[in-house]
């Protein structure tokens, strides 16, 4: 077999097999020609499966009772707590009236990740009080303004 044999093998210009049969090497009894699976695709598709249902998957969402978790941290290392109660699906509500404002940008920047991070949201209820919600739970204003006033007179 010349070098140009072999390269045009190589690029698939020339099939191998019908080289070696042309050059007098026998091919041997275990070699088989590939399939031509594209054939077979297309001999499927028109085949159709008598008897066949189909299930269809209906959503009952269950009315749940969330438990609002609300929290008056007191510094940064109180976040892993909100993140806890947050990621098991509980709304937050956390008021930042007792800490610094370095540590208050700090915990509201975690929040903001935590939210964005299990599609939530995250709203102000008041100037240092946060509503955090997960993705399945739905907060009307009227439940926003009740959650503002319980967490900003529960001064427990």
């Amino acid at each position: 077999m010349s070098a140009l044999n072999k390269m045009m093998g190589y690029l698939g210009l020339v099939d191998t097999d019908e080289q070696a049969q042309v050059e007098g090497t026998p091919v041997r009894a275990t070699d088989r020609p590939a399939r031509d699976v594209s054939r077979m695709s297309r001999d499927r598709a028109g085949v159709t499966v008598v008897g066949s249902t189909v299930a269809v998957a209906q959503s009952t969402q269950p009315e749940v009772n969330y438990h609002i978790i609300t929290l008056q941290p007191r510094s940064y290392s109180e976040a892993r707590k909100m993140g806890e109660h947050y990621r098991e699906g509980n709304p937050v509500i956390i008021n930042l009236d007792d800490m610094e404002e370095s540590e208050r940008k700090r915990l509201v920047d975690f929040a903001s990740g935590l939210v964005f991070g299990l599609h939530g949201r995250i709203e102000r209820v008041s100037h240092k009080v946060f509503l955090l919600s997960p993705a399945n739970v739905n907060v009307s204003s009227e439940d926003k303004t009740a959650a503002a006033q319980a967490s900003f007179f529960n001064q427990s």
